[in-house]
């Protein structure tokens, strides 16, 4: 089985939500909003399954938004993937979910349905809008019984970061399929809400300690943070490979490595998270665009400031889009990083 390589596809900007932390619309900076023509989603698949093809790589789409659902060819795409046999998810709202369209996800091979909670039900509605907290637990059900696994994702700031450990309670018992948490990529706007590395570093303790409690319920837990390897490293429970090859990266930060974002224009991103635009994929050729020169700015570890000089810069790295959010430099440290160099 060839290793996966992923493309976090947006297929359009409209969204009936407007969070205070979504990258197109958290600015207020009145940016027009694009949804990409079905001729060109047909083009920019082929695009992408020619790079897999030729790099031997094995494609998975993460279809969002915007609000994907919400694409008048939304369902043509899915069923476009579906009958290719390409693995994929879908990152949307729970507004839009019934029975119905559960049905028809599972019907069409969609293997998650990744909605939001940002906090305990106040803080949520505060950063979503009001009532979503609650819709977003129903909806996890009705995926349940549909086939189709919910995936619950968070973004992690000072904010709500107290409330993560009892979230991860509420998930839980609510059966959701998978629980991950990322951290707050700061605007211009936003640089206030940061955490310190202590408090990030407590949190992962009590965090670790919830995922032990849990470990054989209905819920997965994927270590999606890359600080989490710094942790487990020093907690004893990973150790670095040996007999490694030179100059391999063998974990950590994707951006450059097995990933790309391509926005409703075309344009392809190493990572949606950061400024960070490499290409186009309607009239540029994704393998040329993931093999050039652009995108070895991003596969260039000797320049990270603090990374290049610790023991796991192959597996770890932090999170470089987190790292420009704070100092516009991607290579700098990390800001949540606890680890003396």
């Amino acid at each position: 089985m060839a290793d996966f390589f992923a493309f976090q596809w947006h297929i359009l900007d409209d969204c009936d939500q407007r969070c205070k932390h979504c990258y197109i619309f958290s600015e207020e900076n009145d940016k027009e909003l694009i949804s990409m023509g079905y001729e060109d989603m047909q083009r920019v698949l082929d695009n992408c399954l020619e790079f897999c093809r030729k790099t031997k790589r094995a494609p998975y789409f993460s279809i969002t938004g915007g609000d994907p659902i919400l694409h008048p060819d939304f369902w043509r795409l899915l069923e476009l993937l579906h009958e290719k046999n390409i693995h994929y998810s879908i990152l949307g709202n729970p507004f839009h979910i019934t029975d119905e369209v559960a049905e028809r996800l599972k019907e069409l091979s969609c293997r998650q349905y990744q909605m939001s909670l940002d906090g305990l039900r106040d803080t949520h509605d505060y950063f979503r809008k009001p009532g979503s907290f609650d819709i977003t637990l129903e909806k996890i059900k009705i995926l349940n019984d549909a086939g189709v696994r919910p995936s619950i994702m968070t973004t992690v700031s000072k904010t709500n970061i107290d409330e993560i450990p009892d979230l991860i309670d509420v998930v839980v018992e609510n059966n959701a399929g998978l629980f991950s948490f990322a951290r707050y990529c700061p605007t211009s706007l936003e640089k206030a809400v940061q955490m310190t590395p202590e408090e990030y570093k407590n949190l992962l303790e009590k965090v670790w300690e919830k995922y032990r409690q849990y470990k054989d319920s209905k819920t997965f837990f994927t270590l999606k943070d890359h600080l989490w390897t710094l942790f487990l490293y020093e907690k004893g429970l990973y150790t670095i490979p040996q007999n490694l090859k030179d100059d391999v990266i063998y974990d950590g930060c994707n951006c450059g490595n097995s990933h790309l974002t391509i926005l409703p224009s075309g344009d392809v991103f190493a990572c949606r998270r950061m400024d960070s635009k490499v290409g186009n994929a309607i009239n540029e050729s994704v393998y040329d665009i993931f093999m050039g020169k652009n995108m070895d700015e991003y596969r260039q570890f000797e320049k990270f400031e603090k990374c290049s000089r610790c023991e796991l810069l192959r597996f770890c790295r932090g999170c470089p889009a987190v790292s420009y959010g704070t100092t516009h430099n991607m290579y700098s440290k990390d800001p949540q990083c606890w680890k003396e160099i």
